[in-house]
Formats: structure tokens, sequence, C-alpha cells
């Protein structure tokens, strides 16, 4: 059945009058939403922060400087037993969330012990004995001396009340008959928890606190979170010592979709956690959204209404925008709809396909600022769109830096660090495309470059090599420059996919390889290509390149040194080809 233009028109035009309406709505509600979640994710950062900061000042403040006060005058070698005594037992009751102090002489059998009598009586209550509680056994002193972690908290929870304690040991200088004295303090950091019940974004949000082992702290029963996201990103922070606030979207594993964020103290090994709920935060969204439904529908009907009227005059600018668009799908971007100036939604739509046609041709350019993996995966995923997400494969990872970059900035102008820059990297790109390798991205002055498939470890190796020479050549070329690179390659297990927001991805490689990668380049002198030993075993052999095995170096995240070694070409290499 073949329907007139006018009436398919209609349908059409009918619609087109509402796009615009529809267009400000989504976009109104975007910007809204995009409004909403920077406002939460600004809450949920300065909620952690302050907490951090709560936390920080709090132990510093009300516990350690009054305890160092303390221990000054214990130590104090004018003060006698009396007075000492006198000073802890004074001491301990102006701290009231300090639950005992105790003098522990080394080799003595037992340390000398002032407990607080309220929290004395409430562990008394609970069927505790006082002092076997507050008593800071041998064992805990030790492990504390010998990881020297003296003016640091250690925590614990006594189960049979709840509480949760700080056992704080502080050496003194002064000796006993010869023997080393260390005064110990347990403190009830209840306060602390109290900070985050009242804490006013309590009411309409979620704030929790976690060890490193996931579990929480600060509450009468400690639970793991461990299958939560943001916990599973916050804890390797944790355990390495870092300091790095962040932001994090995610979904719970009862599929509810949170945002979050995590800050560190610095007193304690802990994350405070703080998470919004995206309902919660985009409730004024989902009104607004309801109105603009609302109202597109009143609008379809009048639209409906004006488009019967026009539909005869409009027939021609909508068969040339039919016209543009059959040109456009064919690959011609330089066509523009023309000779449409009704002052309409014809019209309008007439400005928008032309806008975007420029920007289709934006994003033909914009393809070049990617890497060959993520062109592959948007051409895979064209059907159903890319989704965030990564698989793991095995691959060859390889980060060059360029050595005295940052002098040569500082001594040049802006714009020929740029052409140098660039130049630099062009010669770099080539060898690794030359490997079959793909550029994963540039950092800076550093290139970060992926190899897989067969003989990807020896592409690996002599693309390093061969940039190493390059460079070299470079530096002859141009020696008033003084740039070098270094270069670390590693291989192993990554996870590649797609990572970020869902407006705004990066298809990139993630994990333990990658970080070894990143270390061992930091680590190499300059044109010193530095691999680690996945690398050489399967590279062992390749033609032209010699592999020297140095000393273990030490990396950050790895507990005992890493081997490593050295890959050179051979003085009669000449080609770099892989053995076959």
């Amino acid at each position: 059945m073949r329907l007139p233009l006018r009436l398919k028109f209609f349908v059409f035009a009918a619609l087109l009058a509402v796009a615009p309406l529809a267009m400000v709505g989504q976009n109104l509600t975007q910007l809204t939403r995009d409004e909403l979640k920077s406002a939460a994710n600004e809450d949920l950062t300065l909620v952690a922060a302050q907490l951090r900061e709560d936390f920080d000042s709090t132990f510093q403040g009300r516990w350690l400087t009054p305890l160092m006060v303390i221990r000054n005058g214990v130590d104090s070698a004018e003060l006698g037993v009396p007075q000492k005594m006198s000073l802890l037992t004074l001491g301990l009751q102006e701290l009231s969330d300090v639950a005992a102090l105790q003098l522990s002489v080394a080799g003595a059998p037992q340390p000398i012990l002032v407990a607080n009598d309220g929290f004395s009586e409430q562990l008394a209550q609970a069927g505790l004995d006082p002092v076997e509680t507050l008593t800071t056994d041998l064992k805990l002193m030790r492990a504390i001396a010998k990881s020297g972690r003296y003016g640091r908290p250690v925590i614990s929870q006594l189960p049979e009340t709840g509480h949760w304690l700080a056992t704080l040991a502080l050496p003194l200088n002064q000796k006993i008959a010869g023997r080393t004295v260390t005064m110990v303090a347990k403190i009830d950091i209840s306060a602390l928890g109290d900070m985050v019940r009242r804490h006013p974004f309590a009411q309409r949000g979620e704030i929790t606190v976690i060890d490193q082992a996931g579990r929480t702290v600060l509450v009468e029963e400690a639970t793991s979170l461990n299958d939560r996201q943001i916990v599973a990103s916050a804890l390797p922070l944790i355990t390495a010592g870092a300091r790095a606030d962040a932001l994090e979207p995610y979904v719970r594993p009862d599929g509810m979709a949170m945002l979050g964020a995590y800050a560190f103290p610095d007193w304690f090994p802990w994350a405070v956690i703080t998470e919004l709920s995206e309902d919660s935060a985009y409730a004024v969204v989902n009104a607004i959204t309801q109105q603009i439904l609302m109202i597109g529908l009143i609008g379809f009907g009048v639209a409906s209404l004006g488009a019967l009227l026009f539909a005869r005059r409009l027939t021609r600018p909508i068969l040339r925008i039919g016209e543009v668009a059959e040109r456009v799908g064919a690959g011609d971007f330089g066509v523009r709809v023309e000779d449409v100036r009704s002052r309409d939604e014809i019209g309008d739509l007439a400005n928008r396909f032309n806008q975007m046609i420029n920007h289709l041709g934006e994003r033909i350019e914009l393809m070049k600022f990617v890497s060959h993996g993520t062109v592959s995966a948007i051409q895979s995923a064209e059907q159903e769109g890319m989704e965030r997400g990564g698989e793991r494969r095995r691959v060859s990872v390889i980060f060059t830096d360029i050595r005295g970059y940052t002098e040569f900035s500082e001594r040049v102008p802006p714009e020929k660090v740029i052409e140098v820059l660039n130049e630099y990297f062009d010669v770099q790109t080539e060898i690794v495309e030359q490997h079959e390798g793909d550029i994963d991205k540039f950092i800076g002055d550093a290139l970060v470059a992926v190899f897989e498939g067969d003989d990807m470890e020896r592409r690996a190796v002599k693309c390093a090599v061969g940039i190493t020479d390059a460079m070299a050549r470079l530096l002859e070329e141009h020696p008033e420059h003084e740039l070098h690179v270094g270069i670390g390659v590693a291989s192993g297990v990554v996870v590649m996919g797609a990572m970020g927001a869902k407006d705004r991805m990066d298809f990139t490689v993630l994990g333990s390889t990658v970080n070894l990668s990143a270390r061992l380049c930091s680590k190499a002198a300059p044109d010193q290509v530095l691999i680690d030993r996945a690398t050489r075993d399967a590279a062992f052999g390749v033609t032209g390149v010699e592999f020297d095995e140095l000393p273990a170096i030490p990396l950050k995240g790895y507990a005992d040194p890493v081997p490593v070694f050295a890959a050179t070409r051979t003085a009669v290499d000449t080609t770099i080809e892989v053995a076959e």
C-alpha cells in the first residue's frame, strides 16, 4: 500500500515539531542530571574529606598530643616514681577517652597499669577482667617495636562490649635499671563512630569506614563489604598506604546504582566511604521528566494541526533533506542542505542536519586520535554501542619516557617543545607499527604501546631496542636537545576494554603488567631497555638482541625485589629480525 507523501509528511512534520521540545527536554534533563551529579559528587567528596580531617585532627589533637605531654613528663629525669604515677593518674582523669595508661619495663613480669574507673566498670559488667583486658600483652608490644609503629594506633574491638580501642605505644628515653620503658595508652575511639553517625549526610546517604580487610569499623558488629565495587577499589590503596581521594559510580550486587567517594585518614589504616543512590541524587530529574512528557503530548497535538496546514509547502525542503542524507550516507561530507529559508521546525531540522554533517566530519577526524584497538572495538560494537567492561588478554606492554624533557621544555619556547615532542613520537609510532604494535595512549612525554598475538614478546623487545637506536640517531642529529629515552617492557595478563563514564570512555589496558612496565620504565637509565623475566624468557633467542641480567630492583607494590634484564642490540645485528 502506497501512502501519499503529504500523509507521510503529516506524521513526520508532527513528530518533527515535537522534536525540538523533546531535544530541549532531553538537554534540560541531561543538564539537570549533570548538575545534580556534580553536586552529589562534590558533596560526597567533601563529606569524605571532612571526616578524614576530623579523624586525623581528633586523633592528633585530642589524644596523641596530650599523651605526648604525659609521656614527656613521665620521661623527665627530674620526677620521681611517685610524681610520675601521679602524672599518669591525673592525665587519665583529664583524658576521658583514654581507658588505661601503662608503663612497661622490658623484662619485667608485670607492667604498671592505671585504668579509667568508668571504663573498668563497663568491662566488669560485661564479665571481663579490667586489668587483663586493658593490659597490652608482650606479643603486641614486640610487634609494635618490630614494625616501628610507635605513635601509630593499633585498632581492635572488644566483642563483649562492642567498644573499639586504639592501642598507642610511646617509647621513653629514660631507662629503669638499664631497661627500656614504653608508655602504652588504650584509647576508646567511640568518638569517631559518633562523628559518622551524627553527620548530617548520614540522614540521606551512607557513610562507612572500612579497614584493610574490607570490614566495617566503628560499628557494634563488623561486617565484610568486599562484594561492593567501591570497596574493592579502595582496598589496594589502603594496603599501599596511598592517600588519593577518588569518586566512583558503580552498581551494587543487588543492582542498585550508586555514586560513591572515598578518602583515607593519615593516622588510621582505613578508608572513609560515602555513598548515595542515583535514585536519591536524581529525584528532581524524574519529576522534570514527567512534566516534559506531559508538555510533549500537548505539543504533539498542536503540531499535528499545524502539519496538516503546511504539509504541501514543506514537502520540497523535506525531499531536499532526503537527498542530502543520501549523499552523506555515500560519504560526501561536503554537501549541505541549502535553499531552506523557512523559520520553523523544518528550517531548524535543516540547520541541525548541517550541524550533524559537521559533527560527522569532525568525528572522522577524531578517529586519528584513538588507537587501532579502540577503532576495532567501536566497529565490532557499532550495532549495540560501546559497553563499559573489559576482558583478560595476554599482551606485552611498552612504556617509553623521554629523559631530559622537563629541562628541555624550560629552556625552549613552547612551540618548539611541541614540534620536537611530535617528531619524537612520530619516530616511535612508526617503529611500533613496523613491529605490529598498537599505540594505546600518549601521556605527556611518555608513550604506551601494546603488542598482541604470536611472537608478541619478541616484537615488543625488537621494537624497544629499535626505539633506543632511533632516539640515538635523533640525538646525533640534534645534540642540543639533550633528550634520551628510557623504556620498560613487561608481558602478562591485562584487562583490556572500555573504561570510564557512560558518556566518556577510554579503550585501554589495566593491570599489574601495565604497572610493572611503567615502573621498569621509571627505573630505566637513559637509552636503556629494562624487561621483566616473562618477556626475557619468551623473547630469548631473538636475532640481534642480547639480554643482560641485572640485580633485582625494588619496585613499589612488590614485596620482593623484581628480577630485571637489560635488552641491547648485539654488535652483529643490523636488521633485528625475529628468529624462526
